[in-house]
This record gives structure tokens, C-alpha cells and sequence, in this order.
């Protein structure tokens, strides 16, 4: 096994010291994993005895797993199960990335300038100064301006450095919670997985990501997916016998098992290619050094060296780093060819977002370049033509570079450059405070979305139902109790089948124990079916651990484990008379339809024709059913040897081909149906309540029976008394909206049935993603569709990345759900969900109450400078104030108006949805009649501010090239940070609520800002001098400020007076082009198809990016606003799940998304699985090297 080549920050083993406490060195386990299938069980037998003896040598027990006693020797010989993250950028680091931004330097440039222009006529030409005082203090407008840059500058990094540590404090939370079953001291026990140690025992199941390097000890019906490293899509059948060898960054997809860990961390596969890619950070800087060109990059960085005394073996040897290294030639080729695609639509916020971005950009440069334009030509007239001065450098240089200060100044205002901040800021703040509502965020840009959402496709079971199982109803002997019996009321033989199968065909895993407290709830631990089928063998009188004692899980011969394919599992003991004995438990309708034969009131066999069947489906399961009772049909088949006399036992001389599970699993002999119960969450209906309050749709998902399905349904308060909506199962839905010839679901056909549907039952992981993926392309409805989606089990994966949002249960939901998810449900409850929604809507209005805010203060700015320039040569907002503006005001504002909690009413409106603008009609009247107001107000003073202040005009003396701070500029500076301020409140509410200071104190970081802003600006205007360009004020002055500030709240509640309708709707005809069209016909054709495995080129792209290291740079081009929407573009993994990660596990989980659960809308064309593998090396090689 390959390991890095310098290792001298991770783990190396030494040869002194606690080595000796253990018989196999780390040498050895490599060579041991380098093997594969019947080489690896020829190796294991001949070199260590057997997985008896290699546990020996690892001082581990198969059946209690490590004593305890010595942790710290493991650790220091065999390693730890993390890799060492990337350290953080530096602040220095995050101050040179924030200084790189263009107009910043063309702001540092101009006023170095200036400064040199101030100082070069104070001493040399002291005759173009003109003003004594102006001489001495001209050079502190470019310190300013230099001054203001800084400020900016720091800002900048303090917040991406603050939201650096916040995220990562998310990814430890997430890495945290992830958790895996091993046995220490005889005790199964949920361990970190950075816990997990070389001879730990650990329990693998369906939906585990492994998150270290193994050998099977036991193992039942187990495949793994190994697609994520060897790039082929077949699942690996695992065995002790045949390929006991399991790999990290594999999950299983079938059956259970035991396996002794035998590599962790970098030792490990994922590990291997950790270090292969250069995530540590020696790789990254010989990267960056160049010693290594790329393309030898992840050979070289994977060849052993001697290094503390071991020798790796070259990383060539490993299968799967062949299977990574050997398949990327040729690639670039293929990768230009192969149509790509995105792995969801953008968020409705992004998109909107980005549209605004972009106009705002185009208008922000234009009105910059005319500001300076008339600025110079105005200039250039007076001076040249009319007044016939001759060039003087000094003078009129310094003249034209304050033109162009002014104009970069008023493109630095025209972009609400707080807009990122502000979005981030909504985001951060509503996953931490979501965190409290049960709701882990792994997506930021998923907390906005759901805001939005219009439909929930929910699961059932633990979602809107409790979880905790109990049978209440059984079906034996042909009588119907609704309490349920106890052992002496059943026959013999019907008991003790009961007794002994139901405790063996269960999870092993699965347990019943006793309350804490006396009168308490028992405690369900794994499998809620098994656990109520466990609990109804107590009721019996029966001890389930007693027969799981006399029948330990090594001795059980053939488990075919429950999938959704069977939805039934099967167990086979060898009995004592050589034969086999196999019990079978699964969903009624399907079991029921393999039994030939049932156990009549004596517990005798007699035939059970396919119309008993039926008039049992009737009269048993349909009436439990109808109860919200889920039904399981146990039944048995015993194989013997020699003919029995028994009629339903199946006699051969030789043992059954266990492989054909058609024929195994059929003409059974029914034992009893069982009716669970699983009480609908008290808090659901309500929560619903307000789902379809608030205009979203709710639909259950579930694979129960129909008639359960519809009972349940009934009681959440999805289905109503009266409502013509539609139950269906999923095979009729299959066929409603599928072509009749050729088989395809077709989009008119599905139109048909969603708008109506409220319940799939019976459906398979394949029906929801045909549901949720049919959904979000219709454009039947009203409005385009916004969907949420739960899943719990591996193959709910394909649907929840499907969705705008995917929800994982964090309690019953698999690791590789949790992977695909968006949003990891802590408690599996609905409630939860509404919750998020609520979050979600309330980040939606925070942004847009900036928005509005944002744009009204950028509006008058530039216009004030737009006109200041036309009329009076120069803008009455010099640049110093209008930085201060722009960046204390968008950055405390952002903060201010980002942090509002939710409230009920948010749940009381229909969702936005995904084509209702961003800015809409009342926020374009509330933005154009404030602006109406203020640009009214500093018009008035700058024509007539001598006569309302009773102030010296400054108008004559700016036309003159005098820049001296006046009272009357500074009035009107005043007056306009006033006005803002004040507005401010108003833009506390955004829907016409009249009073605005309603929950106003809830939200004391806002109190905090506002009263904070108002000091500064008390000091500016007061002790700003030439600095800020401002003299100070007397008290009158400052009335007339302050009124008119105030004002601002008055003229709020009159533009609420008036109806939104003046403003005239924008209706655009959306234009598509032929190329557009295709691929939607395209899209419709292939509805069902479900991801393919490789990650397309944006995605990876985007994945090499940082999320918001620019987030608060000046965005005054159109380069700048791209940087936005890029930004836009990422979630939080871009953030921190490239180079951040600790824990294997973690990077297992990443390297299994990008490898194994591509995007919804990718390209339908399978590839061989050659190609699919070269492609991500491709892509992960492009990924490092970046």
C-alpha cells in the first residue's frame, strides 16, 4: 500500500518503543490490503492462520473487540483515523487577496497621487496653491482616501477570517456527529469515527460509509459499492470466503457484517488518495514550489520513501490507485465532448441575485464614466477654452485626478458591495440559530431556497410518525386477535416457530431494553420493525436474546437481507437433523403471494390457494391496514434431507442452490400477520396546517400499503374530508404516466397525475426521484415548483440531490443519505422542516430589506454626484464620505438588518417562488418615492442651503477649484446620513406593515448598530475636518438635520398609503433558443433517469473555488460582478469540504458525492466504466492541481 511521500506532519510508526507490544507491524497490514479476492484469503490463511490469527496478532477479540487498556500504544503505532487539516489562511493572507481588488488599487493609485501632487505644490510650486490653509491640509484627502482603502481592507479579511472560523466550527460539528458502531469490552458502542483504531471490531450495515480499511470476520447477504475507487458500478459481493478485504471510502448497499479494522488514516485507501491529491500541506506548498509538474504530481507524491525506519510500497501496486492514476490520458478530449450539466438548478435566490448583480453593474459603469466624463470636459472648457490658462501640472493635474477619484468613488457606491456580506451574514446567522431547531445546514444557499419552497414530498415513517413501533394486532391460527395473545392461547408448533424465527430473521443489531425509569417507555435500539416484532415475541412470553444466544449471528448459514427490491428478509439455520429451516418476514402483499401453504388453529399446514390469499387481503390485512397499522406477514420453509411426511417441507438429497432466490424464496408456509403500529406525531398536523397556510403542498412518499398510507395520511391532516386529491401506488403511477410503447416517462403524462397527487404508497426510491425530478421540470402549475424532499436510505440519494432541497434524518437516515442531503434533520421530525421553512422566508426578507435599504442609499449617491458634477463641477459628497458610506454603513447595516429573527406571519403568505423578482413592485415604489425624498431634500440645500441653513454657499467656491470643507456641504452630508438612518427603520418592514418599530428590541445588535452609527456620525461631522472634509455644525444646523432625518419616517408610512399598482408590471416574454429547446426536450425524455456517477465540469469547477473569500470586495466592473454570482453560485462545501476536512470519514463521504451520486440533470449516455473512472481522476487531479 502507498503512502505519501513526505510524512513528516502525519503519523509514522517507529521502530522502537511500543511496537514490540504487538505482533504485525503496519509493514505488514499494507501488504495484507494490497490483496484481492481469493488471493487475499489464500494470504490471510497462509500467513496469519486465518482471521482468527490475525486478530491474535492484533491482541483484538472477533467477539468483544479491544480491551481498552492499550489505546495510546495503537495510536502510536498504527496511527489515528484523521488526517490533518490544511491549516487556515493567515490574516495577512486574507489582506493581500482583499487588496487584489482592481478598483481598490485604482483608489490607492489616485490618491498616492494626489498626496504627491499636495506635497509636490506645498514645497515646490507653493505659487499653484492659491489658499495657504489649503496648501498646508491638502495632503490629507489622499492620506484619507489611503486611510478609507485600509479600512476596507481589514474589514474585508476580519470577515472572511470570522466566517473561516465559522464554518469551520460547522464542518467539526458535522464531522462530530458522524458516528460508527464498534464493540470494545464485549460493549457495542456509537464512536466518532476519528476514534476508530487499528484491531477495533466494528459493525458495517446497509447505508455505512466505511470509514477505514478492513477484513471481514462475519458477514451476512453483504455487497459493497467500491465505484468510488475502482470506478466500476457493479456491487462487490463481500465474504470471508470469497473477498473479505473492505476499503474505506466504500459503502455497503446490502446486508451486514464484522470486520477487524486494519488501516487508518493516511494508511487507509481514501487515505492514500488524500495524500495522492497533495491535501497536506507539505503537497500543497512542492505544489506551489513547482518541484513537481502536474502531470506527475499524483504518481510522485504517492512513491514510498524510507522514512522513521519503514518502507512504503510504491502506490503503483494498489488496485485502486491503478485504477485512479493509469485512466487519465486521453481524458481532456473526452471531457470537451461530453455535455455537462449542473447538479441542480441554481437557487432561487442566486438566480435572482445574479440578474440584479449584473444590471446593477451596467448602470454603476455608466453613470461612473459620465460623472468623470462631464467632470473633465466641464473642467477642460472653463479652464482652457474659456479662461485661457496654460497647463500646470500640479495644479490642474491634481484637478483631473480628483475627477477621477470622484468617478472610481461613485463606481465603488453604485454596487452595493454589501450585498455579499449581507446574504452571507443572513445565511451564517440562520444555520446557527437553525442548529437550535433540530435543522444541521450543510448547504447555505438550501436554507434561502426553502424559503421558497412550494411542495415537500415527506417520507412516513420517523418523519411524520413517532419511529417507535409497537405490534398491537396479530393474524394466527386463522383468528384475528386485536389484543395480542400470549403463547399457551396459540398452538404449539405455531409458538415455538414464532419464538425462534422472529429473534433470528432480525438485525442482530436490533434490541429491546428496558425502561430507565419504572412506568417509562422501553427502549428501541436499531431496526423499529424489528424492535416491534421483538417486543411482540416478549408479549408472547418468549426471551428473543435467549435464541439469539443459542443462535449467535456467526452461525446463521444464508441471510438475504431486507432491500427494496425484496422488501421482505429470509433467514437459514441448519437444523439438527442436517436439513434447513428458513423464517421469511417482510410486507404482507408481497410475502403473502409466496406462501402455498398456512397454519390452520391446530398448527397444521394446509393449502393456501391464490383466493385464500385474497380473502385474506380483504378481511385481515385491508382491515389493519385501514387502522394505520402496518402489516408484516411472517412465514417459514423447511428443506430436509429425507421425505417427513409434512406436506410443506421440501425434500432433495443435495443442499439448495442458495443463489436462486426465486425458488428459494417461494411456496412458504404463512405463520401470522402482524399489525405495528406507528402513531402519528401529535405536533405533525398542526406543523401541516401551516405548511398549506403558508401555500405549500405537502405529499407522502412512503412504501407502506395503500391503505395505510391513505389511514395515516388521513390523520396528519395531508388528506381532507371532501378533496378530490390522489392515492396511488406506485405501480399505477408508473403507469399513468408512462408511454405505453416505450416505456419513457413522458412529461404531459405526469402533468396529469402530480398536480392532484397527495399520496405514493408502495413506491420505490426510483418513484420519487421520478417524482420530485417530473415536479421540478412541470410547468403545469400556477408557478414553477420549488421542492423539498426526505430521504433516510442510500437509494434515496439519486432524489434528495434531485431537489432544490434534500432533507436526511439524522437519526434513521444512512451516511451516504446524510452525504446527498442539503439539510441533516437531527430529530426525523416534520416539524422541523416547517421550521426551516420559516428560517428560510425570513433570510429571503432579510436580504431583501437590505436590498431595499441598499438601493435607495446607492441611488442618491450617484445621482447626487452625477448631478453635482453637471451643475457644480464637483460632487457635494466628496469621496472620503461617500466611502464612509458605502462601507460603514453597507457593513453595519448588512449586520443590522441580516440578524431579525423570524416571526409566525412569515408562515401566513405564499412562497415567493422561482419567478417572482427579487425587487419586487413594493419595494420599487418604497425605493423610488424615498429616493424621490431624499435626492429632493439635498437638492434643495445644495440650491438654496444658504437661505434654509443660513450658511455661506459653497457652490462658487467649488466651481472655483477651492476644496475647502464648508457648512454647507457638510449640511448636506449630514442631512443625507441622517436620512439613511432613518430609513433604515422603515426598511425593517418590506410588506407594508405600518409599524415599523414592531419587534424592534428583539433585534438588539440592530439598537446596538443604529445608535453606534449615530455617534460616529456625530464625531465625523463634528471633528471629521479635512480628513472627512466636513466643519462642524452648530445646534440649528443640526435641527434642520435631524429634521429632515425624521422625516424620513413619516414619508414611509405615506408611500405605504400608496397602492403598489402605480408601478407597472414587468411582464417579459421569456425567449428561448433552439439550443434550449432541445435540451429541455431532452430533459423531459430522460425524467427518470437517474444520476450516472460522474461530476460534471461547473460542479468541479466550482468545488476548486473558495466560497466568499471576495465576498466584500468592491464590485464596480463587470469582472467584479461575476465574482459575485460565482460566489453566489457555492455552498458552504466549497468553503470547507475541499481542504478542511478532518476526519477520514469525511473525506470518504466528500470523495463518494463527487464519485458515485452525480447530478440530476447529468447527461443520460452510459459509459464504460473505464471512462466513468478516468474521468474522476480527471477531475480530482484538476481539483488538487488548482
Amino acid at each position: 500500500m502507498g503512502k505519501p511521500k513526505n510524512r513528516s506532519s502525519l503519523h509514522v510508526p517507529s521502530d522502537r518503543g511500543p511496537r514490540q507490544n504487538f505482533d504485525i507491524t503496519v509493514n505488514d497490514l499494507q501488504r495484507l490490503m494490497e490483496t484481492r479476492g481469493a488471493n487475499a484469503v489464500k494470504y490471510l490463511r497462509e500467513c496469519y492462520g486465518g482471521i482468527q490469527g490475525l486478530c491474535t496478532k492484533l491482541k483484538t477479540s472477533t467477539h468483544n473487540g479491544l480491551s481498552g487498556t492499550d489505546l495510546p500504544d495503537r495510536r502510536e503505532v498504527f496511527g489515528t483515523n484523521v488526517i490533518p487539516p490544511k491549516p487556515p489562511k493567515g490574516f495577512c493572507v486574507l489582506v493581500w487577496e482583499a487588496i487584489q481588488d482592481v478598483t481598490l488599487i485604482i483608489l490607492i493609485i489616485a490618491a498616492f497621487v494626489s498626496l504627491a501632487l499636495s506635497l509636490y505644490t506645498k514645497y515646490v510650486d507653493a505659487e499653484a496653491a492659491g489658499d495657504e490653509t489649503e496648501s498646508e491640509a491638502g495632503w490629507i484627502e489622499g492620506v484619507a482616501i489611503l486611510g478609507a482603502v485600509l479600512v476596507v481592507v481589514l474589514v474585508v479579511a476580519f470577515n472572511d477570517w470570522s466566517k473561516e472560523r465559522q464554518f469551520r466550527g460547522l464542518q467539526n460539528k458535522i464531522e462530530s456527529d458522524h458516528k460508527f458502531a464498534v464493540i470494545r469490552n464485549g460493549q457495542l458502542e456509537q464512536l466518532p469515527v476519528s476514534d476508530i483504531l487499528v484491531g477495533d471490531i466494528c459493525q458495517v450495515k446497509y447505508g455505512d460509509l466505511l470509514p477505514a480499511d478492513g477484513i471481514l470476520v462475519q458477514s451476512n447477504d453483504l455487497k459493497i459499492d467500491e465505484s468510488a475507487l475502482t470506478g466500476e458500478s457493479d456491487q462487490v459481493k463481500k465474504s470471508e470466503s470469497k473477498d473479505p478485504i473492505l476499503l474505506s471510502g466504500t459503502h455497503v448497499v446490502e446486508g451486514s457484517g464484522r470486520i477487524v479494522i486494519t488501516a487508518v488514516g493516511v494508511n487507509s485507501q481514501a487515505g492514500i488518495i488524500f495524500t495522492l491529491l497533495g491535501a497536506t500541506e507539505e503537497d500543497q506548498s512542492r505544489k506551489k514550489s513547482g518541484s513537481i509538474s502536474k502531470g506527475q504530481d499524483g504518481v510522485e507524491a504517492g512513491r514510498g520513501k524510507k522514512k522513521g525506519g519503514v518502507k512504503s510500497n510504491p502506490l503503483e501496486t494498489v488496485p485502486e490507485a491503478e485504477a485512479l492514476t493509469n485512466k487519465t490520458e486521453g481524458q481532456s478530449e473526452e471531457k470537451k465532448k461530453k455535455k455537462t450539466r449542473v447538479r441542480k438548478e441554481k437557487s432561487v435566490l442566486q438566480t435572482k441575485l445574479t440578474k440584479l448583480a449584473i444590471q446593477i453593474g451596467y448602470a454603476g459603469t455608466v453613470i461612473a464614466v459620465l460623472t468623470v466624463f462631464i467632470l473633465v470636459l466641464k473642467f477642460s472648457i472653463l479652464t482652457f477654452a474659456v479662461e485661457q490658462q496654460h497647463w500646470n501640472t500640479s495644479k490642474h493635474l491634481k484637478r483631473l485626478v480628483g475627477f477621477i477619484i470622484t468617478g472610481v468613488t461613485v463606481l465603488v457606491v453604485a454596487v452595493p458591495e454589501g450585498l455579499p456580506l449581507a446574504v452571507t451574514l443572513a445565511l451564517a446567522y440562520s444555520v446557527r440559530k437553525m442548529m437550535d431547531d433540530n435543522n444541521l445546514v450543510r448547504h447555505l444557499d438550501a436554507c434561502e431556497t426553502m424559503g421558497n419552497a412550494t411542495a415537500i414530498c415527506s417520507d412516513k415513517t420517523g418523519t411524520l410518525t413517532t419511529n417507535r413501533m409497537t405490534a398491537v394486532q396479530c393474524y394466527v391460527g386463522e383468528q384475528h386477535y386485536r389484543t395480542l395473545p400470549t403463547a399457551s392461547q396459540l398452538p404449539n408448533l405455531t409458538s415455538e416457530l414464532l419464538l425462534q424465527g422472529i429473534p433470528i430473521n432480525s438485525g442482530y443489531t436490533s434490541k429491546v431494553l428496558p425502561p430507565p425509569q419504572p412506568g417509562g417507555l422501553i427502549i428501541q435500539v436499531g431496526n423499529k420493525t424489528d424492535c416491534a416484532l421483538l417486543g411482540f415475541v416478549n408479549s408472547l412470553g418468549g426471551n428473543y436474546e435467549t435464541v439469539r444466544q443459542e443462535w449467535p449471528e456467526e452461525q446463521l448459514y444464508k441471510v438475504y437481507t431486507f432491500n427494496s427490491v425484496r422488501k421482505s428478509m429470509s433467514t437459514v439455520i441448519r437444523d439438527s437433523k442436517g436439513g434447513f429451516l428458513m423464517f421469511t418476514k417482510g410486507a404482507s402483499e408481497m410475502v403473502v403471494k409466496r406462501c402455498k401453504w398456512i397454519l390452520d388453529a391446530d398448527g397444521k399446514p394446509k393449502p393456501f390457494s391464490d383466493a385464500d390469499q385474497e380473502i385474506l387481503t380483504r378481511s385481515v390485512i385491508e382491515v389493519m391496514a385501514g387502522d394505520g397499522l402496518r402489516t408484516i406477514c411472517l412465514a417459514y420453509k423447511r428443506f430436509t434431507t429425507a421425505p417427513s411426511g409434512m406436506p410443506n417441507e421440501v425434500t432433495s438429497p443435495q443442499e439448495p442452490n442458495w443463489d436462486d432466490e426465486d425458488a428459494i424464496i417461494s411456496d412458504l408456509t404463512c405463520l401470522a400477520i402482524v399489525g405495528i403500529e406507528d402513531p402519528v406525531r401529535p405536533e405533525v398536523p398542526p406543523a401541516i396546517r401551516q405548511c398549506q397556510e403558508a401555500g405549500i403542498t405537502v405529499r407522502m412518499v412512503t412504501g407502506d400499503n395503500v391503505n395505510t398510507a391513505r389511514s395515516i395520511a388521513t390523520k396528519c391532516g395531508i388528506l381532507q374530508p371532501g378533496e378530490n386529491f390522489l392515492v396511488m401506488e406506485g405501480q399505477e403511477f408508473n403507469r399513468r404516466i408512462r408511454d405505453k410503447t416505450t416505456g419513457q416517462v413522458k412529461q404531459e403524462l405526469f402533468d396529469k397525475v402530480w398536480l392532484n397527487l397527495r399520496v405514493l404508497a408502495r413506491s420505490s426510491p426510483q418513484d420519487k426521484y421520478v417524482l420530485v425530478s417530473g415536479i421540478i421540470k412541470s410547468r403545469a402549475g400556477p408557478t414553477r415548483q420549488v421542492v423539498a424532499v426526505t430521504g433516510d436510505g442510500t437509494n434515496d440519494a439519486p432524489a434528495l440531490k434531485r431537489a432544490d432541497v434534500g432533507f436526511a434524518m439524522g437519526i434513521a437516515g444512512t451516511d451516504v443519505a446524510k452525504e446527498a442531503s442539503d439539510i441533516i434533520l437531527t430529530d426525523d421530525n416534520f416539524t422541523s422542516i416547517v421550521k426551516a421553512v420559516m428560517w428560510g422566508r425570513n433570510v429571503y426578507d432579510s436580504i431583501a430589506k437590505f436590498l431595499q435599504f441598499q438601493l435607495t442609499v446607492n441611488v442618491v449617491a450617484i445621482l447626487v454626484a452625477f448631478i453635482g458634477a453637471a451643475v457644480v463641477s464637483d460632487s457635494p459628497l466628496k469621496a472620503v464620505q461617500m466611502l464612509w458610506v458605502n462601507l460603514i454603513m453597507d457593513t453595519l447595516a448588512s449586520l443590522a438588518l441580516a440578524t431579525e429573527l423570524p416571526t409566525p406571519e412569515l408562515l401566513k403568505r405564499e412562497p415567493y417562488g422561482r419567478t417572482t423578482p427579487l425587487v419586487n413592485r413594493m419595494m420599487i415604489k418604497n425605493i423610488l418615492f424615498h429616493s424621490l425624498y431624499q435626492l429632493a431634500v439635498i437638492l434643495s440645500l445644495l440650491f438654496a442651503g444658504e437661505y434654509i441653513l443660513e450658511v455661506d454657499s459653497a457652490r462658487a467656491s467649488v466651481e472655483h477649484g477651492n476644496s475647502r470643507p464648508t457648512q454647507h456641504f457638510t449640511s448636506i452630508f449630514n442631512t443625507f446620513v441622517l436620512m439613511t438612518l432613518f430609513n433604515e427603520m422603515n426598511a425593517r418592514k418590506i410588506h407594508g406593515q405600518r409599524n415599523i418599530f414592531s419587534g424592534l428590541f428583539r433585534n438588539w445588535i440592530f439598537v446596538v448598530i443604529w445608535i453606534s452609527t449615530f455617534i460616529l456620525q456625530i464625531l465625523i461631522v463634528q471633528f471629521g475636518g479635512y480628513a472627512f472634509s466636513t466643519k462642524a455644525l452648530d445646534i440649528d444646523q443640526w435641527m434642520w438635520c435631524l429634521f429632515f432625518g425624521i422625516g424620513e419616517l413619516i414619508w414611509g408610512q405615506l408611500i405605504i398609503c400608496i397602492p403598489d399598482s402605480i408601478i407597472p408590471e414587468c411582464k417579459k416574454k421569456p425567449t428561448v433558443k433552439p439550443g434550449e429547446v432541445e435540451e429541455e426536450e431532452e430533459e423531459e425524455e430522460d425524467i427518470e433517469a437517474e444520476p450516472s456517477g460522474i461530476p460534471s465540469e461547473e460542479e468541479t469547477a466550482v468545488k476548486g473555488q473558495i466560497l466568499w473569500i471576495r465576498g466584500l470586495n468592491r464590485l464596480q466592473t463587470q469582472m467584479q460582478t461575476l465574482k459575485v454570482v460565482n460566489a453566489f453560485r457555492m455552498g458552504l462545501d466549497a468553503r470547507y469540504d475541499r481542504d478542511q476536512r478532518k476526519s477520514l470519514s469525511a473525506i470518504a463521504l466528500k470523495h463518494r458525492q463527487s464519485a458515485s451520486l452525480d447530478y440530476a440533470d447529468a447527461d443520460n449516455s452510459v459509459e464504460p466504466a473505464q471512462q466513468q473512472s478516468a474521468h474522476e481522476m480527471d477531475t480530482i487531479m484538476h481539483q488538487a492541481n488548482r
